[in-house]
């Protein structure tokens, strides 16, 4: 199953949704902490959730257990952390809510996206979250756009 991400950092609203629309999105999979945030711009959660169906046709769906905890977010953007020590802190925390069991790979049918704020997928939970979920389920093939 393909499974995409994509950050909205550093992208304009034309290129974020025509993106996911020529791809044939059907499900937007909301990876991040924090979906309100004044910063998010066209991405803050009521916002997105229109657009992505007026756009797209695609739902939205905010997936809270796939977000990293505030402290350790807090640790990693300040710099109190190491990009190793969060990857590691946080595939144990996916372990802990057993992320593997819980979700229902149906969720990613669609095709559907994950996403987050990062530019690029090298350190951003996204990728992390995706490739966790493959080593349990198998059979992902994950595309970052």
């Amino acid at each position: 199953m393909e499974v995409y991400t994509i950050g909205f950092a550093g992208k304009t609203a034309q290129a974020f949704f025509g993106r996911l629309r020529s791809l044939g999105i059907k499900r937007l999979v909301d990876v991040r902490l924090n979906n309100t945030p004044q910063m998010a711009g066209f991405t803050k959660r009521q916002d997105l959730a229109f657009f992505l169906m007026e756009i797209c046709g695609a739902e939205y769906v905010h997936e809270k257990s796939l977000a990293p905890t505030h402290d350790l977010l807090k640790g990693f953007r300040s710099g109190a952390i190491g990009w190793d020590e969060y990857e590691r802190r946080y595939l144990e925390l996916l372990e802990e809510r057993r992320v593997g069991e819980r979700l229902s790979r149906g969720l990613f049918e669609g095709p559907a996206v994950l996403l987050c704020s990062e530019p690029t997928p090298e350190r951003c939970h996204r990728r992390l979250a995706l490739e966790y979920l493959d080593r349990r389920w198998g059979g992902l093939e994950i595309v970052h756009i």
